[in-house]
Protein backbone atom coordinates (compact mmCIF):
# COMPACT_ATOMS: atom_id res chain seq x y z
CA UNK A 1 0.00 0.00 0.00
CA UNK A 2 2.92 2.51 0.73
CA UNK A 3 4.25 1.52 -2.79
CA UNK A 4 1.51 3.82 -4.40
CA UNK A 5 2.23 7.72 -5.69
CA UNK A 6 -1.61 8.13 -4.03
CA UNK A 7 -0.60 7.37 -0.13
CA UNK A 8 3.44 8.91 -1.03
CA UNK A 9 1.26 12.09 -1.79
CA UNK A 10 -0.78 11.78 1.23
CA UNK A 11 1.90 10.86 3.32
CA UNK A 12 3.94 13.71 1.94
CA UNK A 13 1.35 16.40 2.82
CA UNK A 14 0.97 14.98 5.91
CA UNK A 15 4.66 15.00 6.65
CA UNK A 16 4.85 18.47 5.72
CA UNK A 17 2.34 19.99 8.18
CA UNK A 18 3.76 18.08 10.60
CA UNK A 19 7.51 19.34 9.77
CA UNK A 20 6.17 23.22 9.68
CA UNK A 21 4.44 22.89 12.92
CA UNK A 22 7.35 21.06 14.49
CA UNK A 23 9.99 24.08 13.17
CA UNK A 24 6.94 26.60 14.33
CA UNK A 25 6.79 25.01 17.56
CA UNK A 26 10.86 24.76 18.10
CA UNK A 27 11.34 28.49 17.05
CA UNK A 28 8.45 29.87 19.50
CA UNK A 29 9.67 27.57 22.38
CA UNK A 30 13.39 28.94 21.59
CA UNK A 31 12.14 32.22 21.16
CA UNK A 32 10.48 32.31 24.57
CA UNK A 33 13.43 30.48 26.32
CA UNK A 34 15.93 33.13 25.04
CA UNK A 35 13.61 36.26 26.06
CA UNK A 36 13.22 34.78 29.42
CA UNK A 37 17.29 34.23 29.21
CA UNK A 38 17.44 38.42 28.53
CA UNK A 39 15.41 39.21 30.54
CA UNK A 40 17.19 37.19 33.67
CA UNK A 41 20.45 39.05 32.49
CA UNK A 42 19.12 42.31 32.46
CA UNK A 43 17.28 42.20 36.07
CA UNK A 44 21.11 40.56 37.42
CA UNK A 45 23.52 43.06 35.34
CA UNK A 46 21.24 45.99 36.54
CA UNK A 47 21.37 44.83 40.31
CA UNK A 48 25.30 43.36 40.31
CA UNK A 49 26.79 46.34 38.94
CA UNK A 50 30.40 46.91 39.78
CA UNK A 51 29.19 49.87 42.26
CA UNK A 52 26.95 47.07 43.63
CA UNK A 53 29.65 44.57 44.53
CA UNK A 54 31.96 47.07 45.28
CA UNK A 55 29.68 48.28 48.23
CA UNK A 56 28.94 44.18 48.96
CA UNK A 57 32.88 43.78 49.39
CA UNK A 58 33.43 45.81 52.71
CA UNK A 59 30.33 43.90 54.07
CA UNK A 60 31.95 40.62 54.02
CA UNK A 61 34.99 42.25 56.15
CA UNK A 62 32.23 43.11 59.11
CA UNK A 63 31.57 41.18 62.32
CA UNK A 64 28.75 39.40 61.35
CA UNK A 65 29.69 39.07 57.34
CA UNK A 66 26.63 37.13 55.93
CA UNK A 67 23.59 38.81 58.06
CA UNK A 68 25.62 42.04 56.74
CA UNK A 69 25.24 40.76 53.01
CA UNK A 70 21.80 39.21 53.65
CA UNK A 71 20.62 43.03 54.59
CA UNK A 72 21.69 44.30 51.50
CA UNK A 73 19.99 41.47 49.67
CA UNK A 74 17.15 42.20 50.86
CA UNK A 75 16.87 45.50 50.19
CA UNK A 76 16.94 44.33 46.38
CA UNK A 77 14.63 41.64 46.44
CA UNK A 78 12.55 43.43 44.23
CA UNK A 79 14.41 44.50 41.37
CA UNK A 80 16.06 40.86 41.41
CA UNK A 81 12.79 39.49 41.41
CA UNK A 82 12.96 37.10 44.36
CA UNK A 83 10.00 34.93 44.24
CA UNK A 84 8.76 31.47 45.28
CA UNK A 85 10.58 30.42 41.93
CA UNK A 86 13.81 32.38 42.40
CA UNK A 87 15.80 32.74 45.07
CA UNK A 88 19.29 34.15 46.43
CA UNK A 89 21.41 32.83 48.58
CA UNK A 90 25.39 33.20 50.07
CA UNK A 91 28.28 30.57 50.23
CA UNK A 92 31.36 30.26 52.20
CA UNK A 93 33.83 31.16 49.34
CA UNK A 94 36.13 28.19 50.60
CA UNK A 95 34.06 25.25 51.35
CA UNK A 96 31.16 25.78 49.54
CA UNK A 97 28.67 25.40 52.48
CA UNK A 98 25.57 27.45 52.18
CA UNK A 99 25.53 30.09 55.06
CA UNK A 100 21.83 32.29 54.42
CA UNK A 101 19.41 33.18 51.66
CA UNK A 102 15.35 33.60 50.83
CA UNK A 103 14.63 30.20 50.72
CA UNK A 104 16.69 27.56 53.38
CA UNK A 105 15.63 24.63 51.25
CA UNK A 106 18.47 25.41 48.93
CA UNK A 107 20.55 24.19 52.18
CA UNK A 108 20.35 20.94 51.21
CA UNK A 109 19.27 21.41 47.52
CA UNK A 110 21.59 23.70 46.17
CA UNK A 111 23.56 22.28 43.09
CA UNK A 112 27.29 23.62 42.54
CA UNK A 113 27.00 24.51 38.91
CA UNK A 114 29.64 26.18 36.88
CA UNK A 115 28.51 29.64 37.60
CA UNK A 116 29.34 28.88 41.26
CA UNK A 117 32.34 27.09 39.77
CA UNK A 118 33.54 30.12 38.20
CA UNK A 119 32.93 32.09 41.04
CA UNK A 120 35.56 30.20 43.49
CA UNK A 121 37.95 30.92 40.68
CA UNK A 122 37.75 34.78 41.61
CA UNK A 123 35.56 35.22 38.42
CA UNK A 124 31.77 35.81 38.04
CA UNK A 125 29.47 33.44 36.85
CA UNK A 126 27.01 34.16 34.32
CA UNK A 127 26.49 31.59 31.63
CA UNK A 128 23.08 29.95 31.18
CA UNK A 129 22.43 27.25 28.76
CA UNK A 130 18.69 26.34 27.09
CA UNK A 131 18.44 23.69 28.33
CA UNK A 132 19.61 23.61 31.69
CA UNK A 133 17.47 23.08 34.59
CA UNK A 134 17.95 26.81 35.81
CA UNK A 135 19.11 30.00 35.61
CA UNK A 136 21.74 31.22 37.83
CA UNK A 137 24.64 34.13 38.72
CA UNK A 138 27.16 33.66 41.04
CA UNK A 139 29.14 36.61 42.12
CA UNK A 140 32.16 36.18 44.49
CA UNK A 141 33.80 38.78 47.19
CA UNK A 142 37.30 38.77 46.91
CA UNK A 143 39.59 40.27 49.75
CA UNK A 144 43.40 40.23 49.53
CA UNK A 145 43.03 37.60 46.27
CA UNK A 146 41.14 35.06 48.29
CA UNK A 147 37.30 34.35 47.54
CA UNK A 148 35.48 35.03 51.42
CA UNK A 149 32.06 34.67 50.49
CA UNK A 150 29.80 34.08 47.45
CA UNK A 151 26.33 35.59 46.07
CA UNK A 152 23.94 34.50 43.70
CA UNK A 153 20.78 33.97 42.35
CA UNK A 154 18.74 30.99 41.15
CA UNK A 155 15.81 30.92 38.99
CA UNK A 156 14.38 27.31 39.11
CA UNK A 157 12.55 27.75 35.39
CA UNK A 158 9.23 27.17 36.85
CA UNK A 159 7.68 29.91 34.84
CA UNK A 160 9.46 29.48 31.53
CA UNK A 161 8.47 25.30 31.83
CA UNK A 162 4.93 26.31 32.75
CA UNK A 163 4.82 28.78 29.47
CA UNK A 164 6.47 26.63 27.29
CA UNK A 165 3.48 23.39 28.50
CA UNK A 166 1.06 25.57 27.55
CA UNK A 167 2.38 26.97 23.87
CA UNK A 168 3.26 23.29 23.43
CA UNK A 169 -0.48 22.21 24.22
CA UNK A 170 -1.38 24.95 21.96
CA UNK A 171 0.91 23.73 18.85
CA UNK A 172 -0.77 20.31 19.51
CA UNK A 173 -4.20 21.21 18.83
CA UNK A 174 -3.01 23.22 15.79
CA UNK A 175 -1.12 19.83 14.41
CA UNK A 176 -4.47 17.85 14.84
CA UNK A 177 -6.20 20.25 13.00
CA UNK A 178 -3.73 20.94 10.27
CA UNK A 179 -3.09 17.04 9.83
CA UNK A 180 -7.57 16.31 9.37
CA UNK A 181 -7.57 19.42 6.65
CA UNK A 182 -4.08 17.94 4.87
CA UNK A 183 -5.20 14.18 4.96
CA UNK A 184 -8.71 15.24 3.14
CA UNK A 185 -7.05 17.23 0.71
CA UNK A 186 -4.41 15.22 -0.13
CA UNK A 187 -6.50 12.34 -0.98
CA UNK A 188 -8.43 14.68 -3.42
CA UNK A 189 -5.16 15.84 -5.10
CA UNK A 190 -3.37 12.48 -5.45
CA UNK A 191 -6.42 10.95 -7.23
CA UNK A 192 -6.08 13.28 -9.82
CA UNK A 193 -2.67 12.94 -10.52
CA UNK A 194 -2.55 9.00 -9.83
CA UNK A 195 -5.38 7.42 -12.12
CA UNK A 196 -3.75 9.19 -15.75
CA UNK A 197 -0.34 7.82 -14.47
CA UNK A 198 -1.83 4.32 -13.17
CA UNK A 199 -3.06 4.07 -16.90
CA UNK A 200 -0.04 4.77 -18.70
CA UNK A 201 2.15 2.43 -16.47
CA UNK A 202 -0.16 -0.15 -17.62
CA UNK A 203 0.78 0.45 -21.64
CA UNK A 204 4.24 0.89 -20.34
CA UNK A 205 3.97 -2.37 -19.37
CA UNK A 206 3.08 -3.55 -22.88
CA UNK A 207 6.09 -1.76 -24.42
CA UNK A 208 8.28 -3.36 -22.33
CA UNK A 209 7.42 -6.82 -22.94
CA UNK A 210 8.31 -6.18 -26.43
CA UNK A 211 5.15 -5.24 -27.82
CA UNK A 212 6.64 -2.07 -29.83
CA UNK A 213 3.29 -2.00 -32.40
CA UNK A 214 0.79 -0.77 -29.48
CA UNK A 215 0.88 2.43 -29.27
CA UNK A 216 -0.32 3.84 -26.01
CA UNK A 217 -3.36 6.03 -26.00
CA UNK A 218 -2.95 9.85 -25.24
CA UNK A 219 -6.38 10.85 -22.49
CA UNK A 220 -4.83 14.57 -22.17
CA UNK A 221 -2.49 17.88 -23.23
CA UNK A 222 -0.85 18.05 -20.27
CA UNK A 223 2.63 16.24 -18.68
CA UNK A 224 0.95 12.83 -18.90
CA UNK A 225 -0.13 13.34 -22.31
CA UNK A 226 3.10 14.29 -22.99
CA UNK A 227 4.82 11.08 -21.39
CA UNK A 228 2.30 8.52 -23.22
CA UNK A 229 3.45 10.23 -27.14
CA UNK A 230 7.04 9.82 -25.72
CA UNK A 231 6.33 6.13 -25.03
CA UNK A 232 5.15 5.94 -28.56
CA UNK A 233 8.44 7.56 -30.46
CA UNK A 234 10.37 5.35 -28.09
CA UNK A 235 8.44 2.51 -29.60
CA UNK A 236 9.70 3.50 -33.53
CA UNK A 237 12.53 3.84 -32.44
CA UNK A 238 13.85 1.03 -30.21
CA UNK A 239 14.41 -1.43 -32.70
CA UNK A 240 16.72 0.88 -34.80
CA UNK A 241 18.86 1.84 -31.50
CA UNK A 242 19.23 -1.82 -30.58
CA UNK A 243 21.00 -2.14 -33.81
CA UNK A 244 23.53 0.63 -33.30
CA UNK A 245 24.48 -0.53 -30.11
CA UNK A 246 25.33 -3.88 -31.18
CA UNK A 247 27.60 -2.32 -33.91
CA UNK A 248 29.03 0.49 -31.66
CA UNK A 249 30.12 -2.30 -28.91
CA UNK A 250 32.04 -4.61 -31.50
CA UNK A 251 34.11 -0.74 -32.23
CA UNK A 252 34.54 -0.39 -28.34
CA UNK A 253 35.93 -3.79 -27.79
CA UNK A 254 38.75 -3.68 -30.31
CA UNK A 255 39.75 -0.50 -28.70
CA UNK A 256 39.31 -1.20 -24.96
CA UNK A 257 41.50 -4.74 -25.43
CA UNK A 258 44.47 -2.50 -26.77
CA UNK A 259 44.33 0.61 -24.45
CA UNK A 260 47.22 1.09 -21.40
CA UNK A 261 44.78 2.74 -19.28
CA UNK A 262 41.90 1.42 -17.70
CA UNK A 263 38.55 1.05 -18.95
CA UNK A 264 35.26 -0.35 -17.88
CA UNK A 265 31.88 0.34 -20.18
CA UNK A 266 28.63 -0.20 -18.49
CA UNK A 267 25.07 -0.68 -20.05
CA UNK A 268 22.24 1.36 -19.07
CA UNK A 269 21.00 -1.40 -16.94
CA UNK A 270 24.75 -0.57 -14.79
CA UNK A 271 26.04 -4.06 -16.20
CA UNK A 272 29.80 -4.49 -17.49
CA UNK A 273 29.61 -4.31 -20.97
CA UNK A 274 33.33 -4.12 -21.92
CA UNK A 275 36.28 -4.38 -19.61
CA UNK A 276 40.26 -4.57 -20.61
CA UNK A 277 43.10 -6.13 -18.44
CA UNK A 278 44.64 -2.52 -17.15
CA UNK A 279 41.53 -1.91 -15.54
CA UNK A 280 41.49 -5.63 -13.93
CA UNK A 281 45.03 -5.01 -12.72
CA UNK A 282 44.04 -1.47 -11.12
CA UNK A 283 41.27 -2.56 -9.20
CA UNK A 284 43.14 -5.98 -8.16
CA UNK A 285 40.19 -8.15 -9.19
CA UNK A 286 39.05 -10.37 -11.89
CA UNK A 287 36.18 -8.56 -13.37
CA UNK A 288 33.94 -10.67 -15.67
CA UNK A 289 31.20 -9.12 -18.39
CA UNK A 290 27.91 -8.74 -16.60
CA UNK A 291 29.27 -8.11 -13.58
CA UNK A 292 27.34 -5.12 -11.83
CA UNK A 293 28.79 -1.60 -10.83
CA UNK A 294 28.56 -1.75 -7.45
CA UNK A 295 31.13 -5.17 -7.77
CA UNK A 296 33.52 -2.98 -10.04
CA UNK A 297 33.35 0.49 -7.67
CA UNK A 298 31.91 -0.33 -4.30
CA UNK A 299 30.74 2.71 -2.56
CA UNK A 300 30.85 5.21 -5.15
CA UNK A 301 27.57 6.21 -6.93
CA UNK A 302 26.90 8.01 -10.35
CA UNK A 303 24.29 10.05 -11.23
CA UNK A 304 23.37 11.69 -14.31
CA UNK A 305 22.89 14.85 -12.72
CA UNK A 306 26.31 14.82 -11.95
CA UNK A 307 27.06 15.19 -15.32
CA UNK A 308 28.14 18.54 -16.58
CA UNK A 309 24.98 19.68 -19.37
CA UNK A 310 27.69 21.03 -21.74
CA UNK A 311 30.68 17.83 -21.51
CA UNK A 312 28.33 15.34 -20.59
CA UNK A 313 31.85 13.71 -18.20
CA UNK A 314 32.70 13.83 -14.40
CA UNK A 315 36.34 13.58 -12.56
CA UNK A 316 36.39 11.12 -9.78
CA UNK A 317 39.20 9.92 -7.39
CA UNK A 318 38.65 6.83 -6.11
CA UNK A 319 40.76 4.29 -4.06
CA UNK A 320 40.80 0.10 -4.95
CA UNK A 321 43.48 -2.56 -4.53
CA UNK A 322 46.38 0.51 -2.31
CA UNK A 323 46.13 2.26 -5.59
CA UNK A 324 44.77 5.91 -5.90
CA UNK A 325 43.28 6.13 -9.66
CA UNK A 326 41.83 9.02 -11.34
CA UNK A 327 38.38 8.23 -12.98
CA UNK A 328 36.63 9.94 -16.13
CA UNK A 329 32.97 8.93 -15.83
CA UNK A 330 31.32 9.68 -19.33
CA UNK A 331 27.71 8.95 -20.94
CA UNK A 332 27.78 7.18 -24.16
CA UNK A 333 25.31 6.58 -26.54
CA UNK A 334 21.19 7.44 -27.63
CA UNK A 335 19.02 9.20 -25.33
CA UNK A 336 17.13 6.29 -24.53
CA UNK A 337 20.33 3.15 -24.44
CA UNK A 338 22.89 5.55 -22.32
CA UNK A 339 25.88 3.72 -20.91
CA UNK A 340 28.42 4.57 -18.49
CA UNK A 341 32.45 4.74 -19.54
CA UNK A 342 35.02 4.76 -16.91
CA UNK A 343 38.37 5.70 -17.73
CA UNK A 344 41.39 4.93 -15.15
CA UNK A 345 44.40 6.24 -14.67
CA UNK A 346 47.06 5.88 -11.66
CA UNK A 347 47.98 8.52 -10.20
CA UNK A 348 49.28 6.54 -6.70
CA UNK A 349 52.72 8.60 -6.86
CA UNK A 350 51.57 11.83 -8.28
CA UNK A 351 48.90 12.04 -4.99
CA UNK A 352 51.93 11.08 -2.93
CA UNK A 353 54.26 13.36 -4.11
CA UNK A 354 51.10 16.30 -3.80
CA UNK A 355 50.83 15.50 0.10
CA UNK A 356 54.42 15.27 0.77
CA UNK A 357 54.46 18.86 -0.76
CA UNK A 358 51.51 19.99 1.20
CA UNK A 359 52.64 18.89 4.47
CA UNK A 360 56.17 20.20 3.94
CA UNK A 361 54.98 23.62 3.20
CA UNK A 362 52.50 23.67 6.20
CA UNK A 363 54.86 22.56 8.42
CA UNK A 364 57.83 24.92 7.10
CA UNK A 365 55.27 27.89 8.00
CA UNK A 366 54.11 26.54 11.05
CA UNK A 367 57.48 26.64 12.25
CA UNK A 368 58.55 30.19 11.12
CA UNK A 369 55.41 31.40 12.01
CA UNK A 370 55.52 30.90 15.58
CA UNK A 371 59.21 32.63 16.26
CA UNK A 372 57.97 34.86 14.12
CA UNK A 373 55.02 35.81 15.56
CA UNK A 374 56.80 36.01 19.25
CA UNK A 375 59.22 38.07 17.84
CA UNK A 376 56.75 40.49 16.77
CA UNK A 377 55.18 40.33 19.92
CA UNK A 378 58.15 41.16 21.70
CA UNK A 379 59.70 44.05 19.55
CA UNK A 380 56.54 45.81 19.35
CA UNK A 381 55.88 45.72 23.50
CA UNK A 382 59.44 47.27 23.67
CA UNK A 383 58.42 50.10 20.76
CA UNK A 384 54.83 50.96 21.99
CA UNK A 385 55.46 50.57 26.09
CA UNK A 386 57.70 52.13 28.69
CA UNK A 387 59.95 48.64 29.99
CA UNK A 388 62.38 49.04 32.95
CA UNK A 389 65.81 47.92 31.86
CA UNK A 390 65.85 44.16 33.41
CA UNK A 391 62.24 43.84 31.18
CA UNK A 392 63.71 45.00 28.01
CA UNK A 393 66.88 42.81 29.15
CA UNK A 394 64.71 40.05 28.84
CA UNK A 395 62.61 40.44 25.88
CA UNK A 396 65.57 41.01 23.87
CA UNK A 397 66.85 37.77 24.88
CA UNK A 398 63.14 36.18 23.69
CA UNK A 399 64.10 38.02 20.78
CA UNK A 400 67.55 36.52 20.34
CA UNK A 401 66.58 33.29 21.04
CA UNK A 402 63.31 33.24 18.83
CA UNK A 403 65.87 34.05 16.28
CA UNK A 404 68.03 31.39 17.12
CA UNK A 405 65.04 28.98 16.63
CA UNK A 406 64.55 30.36 12.95
CA UNK A 407 68.45 29.98 11.97
CA UNK A 408 68.17 26.65 13.19
CA UNK A 409 65.16 25.84 11.46
CA UNK A 410 66.32 27.58 7.56
CA UNK A 411 69.55 25.64 8.45
CA UNK A 412 67.98 22.26 8.57
CA UNK A 413 65.96 22.97 5.54
CA UNK A 414 69.01 23.53 3.93
CA UNK A 415 70.34 20.60 4.88
CA UNK A 416 67.70 18.31 3.53
CA UNK A 417 67.43 20.53 0.21
CA UNK A 418 71.48 20.05 -0.28
CA UNK A 419 70.86 16.06 0.76
CA UNK A 420 67.46 16.07 -1.87
CA UNK A 421 69.46 17.85 -4.91
CA UNK A 422 73.08 16.09 -3.81
CA UNK A 423 74.26 18.48 -3.13
CA UNK A 424 76.06 18.00 0.31
CA UNK A 425 79.45 18.94 0.38
CA UNK A 426 81.37 15.63 2.23
CA UNK A 427 85.03 16.68 3.43
CA UNK A 428 85.86 12.77 3.96
CA UNK A 429 88.55 11.65 5.81
CA UNK A 430 89.39 9.10 7.91
CA UNK A 431 87.90 10.10 11.95
CA UNK A 432 87.99 8.41 15.13
CA UNK A 433 84.25 7.56 15.72
CA UNK A 434 84.94 7.41 19.66
CA UNK A 435 86.95 10.93 19.62
CA UNK A 436 83.67 12.60 17.99
CA UNK A 437 81.14 10.67 20.48
CA UNK A 438 83.40 12.28 23.13
CA UNK A 439 83.25 16.02 22.08
CA UNK A 440 79.51 15.97 21.12
CA UNK A 441 79.00 14.84 25.21
CA UNK A 442 81.25 17.24 26.12
CA UNK A 443 79.10 19.88 23.24
CA UNK A 444 76.02 18.46 25.10
CA UNK A 445 77.30 18.88 28.95
CA UNK A 446 75.70 22.27 29.84
CA UNK A 447 72.44 21.41 27.83
CA UNK A 448 72.45 18.20 30.17
CA UNK A 449 73.49 20.13 33.53
CA UNK A 450 70.50 22.78 33.04
CA UNK A 451 67.94 19.73 32.57
CA UNK A 452 69.50 18.24 35.47
CA UNK A 453 70.22 15.01 33.40
CA UNK A 454 73.39 12.73 33.83
CA UNK A 455 75.25 11.43 30.91
CA UNK A 456 76.89 8.23 31.13
CA UNK A 457 80.36 7.64 28.88
CA UNK A 458 80.81 3.77 28.01
CA UNK A 459 82.49 4.56 25.21
CA UNK A 460 85.02 1.54 24.43
CA UNK A 461 89.07 1.87 25.25
CA UNK A 462 89.78 1.43 21.42
CA UNK A 463 89.75 3.72 19.15
CA UNK A 464 86.67 3.38 16.22
CA UNK A 465 88.16 4.45 13.12
CA UNK A 466 85.38 5.36 10.16
CA UNK A 467 85.80 7.19 6.43
CA UNK A 468 83.85 10.08 7.03
CA UNK A 469 82.90 13.67 7.15
CA UNK A 470 83.69 14.58 11.10
CA UNK A 471 81.18 17.56 11.14
CA UNK A 472 78.52 16.05 9.54
CA UNK A 473 78.72 13.12 11.60
CA UNK A 474 79.58 14.93 15.10
CA UNK A 475 75.99 16.76 13.51
CA UNK A 476 74.40 13.45 14.10
CA UNK A 477 75.37 12.79 17.47
CA UNK A 478 74.32 15.77 18.65
CA UNK A 479 71.12 15.77 17.20
CA UNK A 480 70.23 12.02 18.91
CA UNK A 481 72.47 13.34 22.55
CA UNK A 482 70.09 16.38 22.57
CA UNK A 483 66.49 14.70 21.53
CA UNK A 484 67.95 12.06 24.50
CA UNK A 485 67.96 15.11 26.86
CA UNK A 486 65.42 17.26 25.78
CA UNK A 487 62.32 14.06 25.96
CA UNK A 488 64.25 12.42 29.40
CA UNK A 489 62.79 12.67 32.96
CA UNK A 490 63.92 14.45 35.48
CA UNK A 491 66.87 13.47 37.37
CA UNK A 492 67.40 11.22 34.16
CA UNK A 493 70.51 9.61 32.60
CA UNK A 494 71.68 9.62 28.87
CA UNK A 495 74.35 6.75 28.05
CA UNK A 496 76.37 7.16 25.55
CA UNK A 497 78.20 3.80 24.31
CA UNK A 498 80.26 2.19 21.37
CA UNK A 499 81.92 -1.08 19.43
CA UNK A 500 81.65 -3.44 16.97
CA UNK A 501 79.00 -5.43 15.79
CA UNK A 502 78.87 -7.35 12.33
CA UNK A 503 81.60 -5.61 10.85
CA UNK A 504 80.28 -2.31 11.17
CA UNK A 505 81.32 0.10 14.27
CA UNK A 506 78.21 1.79 16.27
CA UNK A 507 77.61 4.25 18.63
CA UNK A 508 74.89 3.58 21.31
CA UNK A 509 72.72 6.52 22.61
CA UNK A 510 69.88 5.61 25.32
CA UNK A 511 67.74 7.45 27.49
CA UNK A 512 65.61 7.29 30.59
CA UNK A 513 62.71 8.76 29.03
CA UNK A 514 59.18 8.64 28.29
CA UNK A 515 59.72 6.15 25.51
CA UNK A 516 57.60 6.09 21.86
CA UNK A 517 54.18 4.01 21.62
CA UNK A 518 54.95 1.57 19.37
CA UNK A 519 52.03 3.14 16.92
CA UNK A 520 54.48 6.23 16.20
CA UNK A 521 58.10 4.31 15.96
CA UNK A 522 57.87 3.81 12.27
CA UNK A 523 57.34 7.02 11.48
CA UNK A 524 60.19 8.95 14.14
CA UNK A 525 62.53 9.25 11.16
CA UNK A 526 59.94 11.33 9.02
CA UNK A 527 60.79 15.12 8.91
CA UNK A 528 58.44 17.45 10.72
CA UNK A 529 57.01 14.41 12.85
CA UNK A 530 56.87 14.69 16.21
CA UNK A 531 54.76 12.63 18.67
CA UNK A 532 53.96 15.16 21.70
CA UNK A 533 54.13 18.30 19.40
CA UNK A 534 53.04 20.09 22.23
CA UNK A 535 56.47 19.27 24.21
CA UNK A 536 58.54 19.32 20.99
CA UNK A 537 57.04 23.13 20.66
CA UNK A 538 58.02 23.75 24.03
CA UNK A 539 61.29 22.51 23.62
CA UNK A 540 61.48 24.32 20.58
CA UNK A 541 61.75 21.03 18.25
CA UNK A 542 60.92 20.96 14.49
CA UNK A 543 60.76 17.25 14.03
CA UNK A 544 63.62 17.41 11.57
CA UNK A 545 66.85 16.48 13.64
CA UNK A 546 66.27 12.43 13.33
CA UNK A 547 64.96 12.81 9.99
CA UNK A 548 68.55 14.55 8.57
CA UNK A 549 70.60 12.25 10.77
CA UNK A 550 69.34 9.41 8.83
CA UNK A 551 69.72 10.97 5.58
CA UNK A 552 73.44 11.71 7.07
CA UNK A 553 74.17 8.27 8.00
CA UNK A 554 73.12 6.42 5.53
CA UNK A 555 75.22 9.05 2.51
CA UNK A 556 78.10 7.85 4.74
CA UNK A 557 76.71 3.97 3.91
CA UNK A 558 75.87 3.57 7.24
CA UNK A 559 72.02 2.60 9.08
CA UNK A 560 70.36 4.11 12.42
CA UNK A 561 67.95 2.29 14.45
CA UNK A 562 65.46 2.90 16.95
CA UNK A 563 64.19 1.05 19.56
CA UNK A 564 61.50 2.21 22.73
CA UNK A 565 59.80 1.20 25.35
CA UNK A 566 56.69 3.13 26.90
CA UNK A 567 57.85 4.45 30.59
CA UNK A 568 61.39 2.72 30.05
CA UNK A 569 63.15 4.89 27.38
CA UNK A 570 64.45 5.04 23.99
CA UNK A 571 67.58 3.50 22.48
CA UNK A 572 68.92 4.94 18.65
CA UNK A 573 71.98 3.30 17.39
CA UNK A 574 73.81 4.38 14.83
CA UNK A 575 76.11 2.26 12.56
CA UNK A 576 78.69 2.93 10.09
CA UNK A 577 81.04 0.52 8.00
CA UNK A 578 84.55 0.06 9.75
CA UNK A 579 87.22 1.53 7.92
CA UNK A 580 89.43 -1.73 8.09
CA UNK A 581 86.09 -3.17 6.15
CA UNK A 582 85.89 -0.32 3.79
CA UNK A 583 89.64 -1.49 2.91
CA UNK A 584 89.29 -4.74 2.40
CA UNK A 585 86.54 -4.16 0.14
Amino acid sequence: MIRSLHMKLVLVLIILVISVMAVLGAFLVDSVTRSNIDSFSAEMNAVFTPEFIMTLKPRALEPEPVASIEQVMLAYVLPLGINENRSFYILDGQTGEYLSGSDDALKNALEITPNIVAAFSGNVGQQMGRLSRYFDVAVPLVHDGAVLYIVGVMDNRAELNMLTWNLFTILMRAMLFGLMASVLLSFILSKAITSPIERLTVQATNIAAGDFSYSPKTYSSDEIGILTETFNEMAEQLEDTLYEVSEERQKLDTIFSHMADGVVAFDNAGKVMHINDAACNMLGKQILIGARYGDVFPNLLINEEDFDSRDRYIEVDYTANARILKIFFAMFGAEDERGLMAVMHDVTEQQKLERSRREFVANVSHELRTPLTNIKGYAETLLESEVDRETEKHFLEVVNSESDRMARIVKDLMTLSQIDYNRMEMKMSSVSLTMLAKRSLMAMKLEAENQGIALIDQLPADVLMIDGDPGRIEQVLINIISNAIKYNRAEGSVTVAGGHESGDVYIRISDTGFGIPKADQSRIFERFYRVDKARSRTQGGTGLGLAIAKEIVEIHGGRITFDSKENVGSTVTVFFPSMEDTRHA
